[in-house]
């Protein structure tokens, strides 16, 4: 006799349906678990026999061998400590048969029974929707699975309050969706004194999803524009909340089940490594870039990132996702993000100003941004040179729109972008390519013959032609304009030169 029940094992974003088969036969007393697990999968031999024998449930004394189907898959993870018992349970008769089929679980137990938060609820619970089963967790990870909302999500304590859910001695009730949390924004783009210029980069970055670069001393501004590109991006919709959130539940970093319709703002320090930056490690685990999906990448001190790392962010930023190749795992996630990125001018940091620079100028400006290879500088939509902030500039009142007044302009261009790009499987201006750019981002006759004598003069690529004409569009949005006109595309044309470097 085999008894059946379902977890699952996760591939990328992707949660791949397992099926676990328990089968009791006559011979020695053992207890084998088989089809490739790894480490903490093996050792849930001890972990099912210390949380029975807590409930006063003995194991049989015969051969007892639990599959996990498909068997060259590999299997990663604590999770399946749950549907391990589960399958044992209904093998020895303990629940019903058919009430194991009907459920997909996944859950770590301790020693005493209860059941512990493992990461991945929310994903778990789509595949169980799709499959058209309950879906059985700890109770840590109900809120978060119970946001599907297509499936019965039941979150117990205890594996003794399953046991008696199953036997309907007690049944528990379905779990609820944990809350949506809302940005709360305590920062403020008029915190930032002067630097105009760069306020009004930010707000076109964030209205058309842009990249931007910026160069500047120590203490110019540049990490505080940064962290306040947060107050004025427009909140996640409901599908790009579900498609970071489910990113994030295998990472474990929901907190408490609750949704956030805040986008991410990601900002690792520059000893971070490849694996960390793009994924990998142990289950070829999401990195920064797919953490930031839907959000934003912050890089401060760019060139101090390690060459390597830096040269694998080109294909993300045009593809959109990134592929976790090592020799037992490829996995896909998604990594649609905003790249923000600081540097100083040189090594020093004081390459403008003749009264503090070194004695290496201009060389040492030259070798410093030179770590940064040209196709990932080509990368760039907006490129800002931020010069120092005058002392007196300090004492003077907030200057410029609150980070709430240029958050409403730049969710009307959205709304515009998302009215435009309605079934074309675009979102933002930064996004658009092939026959879509050339339908939308068409200049008139003057900003033809200005695009024309600049991409001469600076030698723009290909692709930095298109992405002035993505810029042009977006700042044509903030204005309300239908057309491309030449004083959008001068604006567009005057953020693609900084620190000397052109295009």
């Amino acid at each position: 006799m085999v008894a059946r029940t379902f977890s699952v094992a996760f591939e990328g974003v992707e949660a791949r349906r397992i099926e676990v088969q328990c089968a009791i036969a006559p011979g020695l007393p053992s207890f084998t678990i088989v089809g490739l697990p790894d480490k903490a999968v093996t050792e849930a031999r001890e972990r099912v026999r210390a949380a029975l024998a807590s409930m006063q449930i003995a194991l049989p004394s015969k051969k007892l061998v639990i599959n996990l189907s498909p068997a060259d898959l590999p299997k990663i993870g604590s999770h399946f400590d749950l549907p391990i018992a589960i399958a044992i349970l209904a093998a020895t008769g303990l629940i019903p048969e058919e009430k194991a089929a009907e459920t997909l679980s996944l859950g770590e137990l301790a020693l005493d029974g209860s059941l512990v938060a493992v990461n991945g609820a929310l994903p778990a619970a789509l595949k169980a929707a799709e499959l058209n089963c309950v879906l059985a967790c700890p109770e840590g990870c109900g809120a978060e699975a119970a946001w599907v909302g297509a499936t019965p999500v039941y979150g117990a304590k205890t594996l003794a309050q399953l046991l008696r859910h199953f036997t309907g001695d007690r049944p528990l009730h379905e779990a609820h969706p944990g809350e949506i949390t809302l940005p709360d924004h305590t920062r403020d783009l008029r915190d930032v004194k002067g630097q105009e210029k760069a306020k009004r980069a930010l707000e076109i970055a964030a209205a058309g999803g842009h990249h931007l670069f910026m160069v500047g001393t120590p203490g110019s501004g540049k990490s505080m524009l940064a962290a306040r590109l947060p107050t004025i991006l427009p909140p996640l919709s409901a599908q790009e909340a579900l498609e970071t959130s489910i990113i994030h539940s295998l990472a474990g970093l929901l907190d408490e089940g609750g949704i956030s319709r805040a986008r991410p703002f990601r900002e690792p320090h520059h000893t971070a490594s490849m694996a960390a930056i793009v994924g990998g490690g142990r289950g070829a685990q999401p990195g920064e870039i797919s953490l930031a999906h839907n959000g934003v990448l912050f890089l401060d001190e760019l060139p101090e990132f390690p060459r390597p790392v830096l040269e694998t962010l080109r294909q993300p930023i045009e593809s959109g996702e990134v592929m976790v190749a090592r020799a037992n795992a490829h996995m896909h996630y998604p990594a649609r993000f905003m790249l923000v990125a600081a540097a100083n001018p040189c090594k020093c940091g004081y390459l403008p100003d003749p009264e503090r620079a070194c004695a290496k100028v201009p060389l040492c400006g030259e070798e410093y941004l030179g770590r940064i290879s040209g196709p990932l500088m080509d990368r760039f939509d907006l490129r800002l040179d931020m010069p120092p902030v005058q002392f007196q500039d300090l004492d003077l009142p907030p200057s410029g729109d609150s980070s709430a007044t240029v958050a409403a302009r730049v969710a009307e261009a959205r709304t515009l972008q998302t009215e435009r790009f309605e079934g074309t499987g675009f979102r933002v201006n930064a996004q658009i390519e092939g026959r879509q750019l050339e339908e939308i981002a068409t200049p008139d006759a003057e900003g033809r013959e200005l695009l024309q004598k600049a991409a001469e003069r600076l030698g723009l690529s290909a692709r930095g032609y298109h992405r002035v004409l993505r810029v042009a569009r977006t700042i044509a949005d903030l204005a309300g304009d239908m057309d491309i006109r030449r004083p959008h595309l001068a604006e567009a044309l005057s953020y693609r030169v900084v620190a000397g470097l052109l295009n």
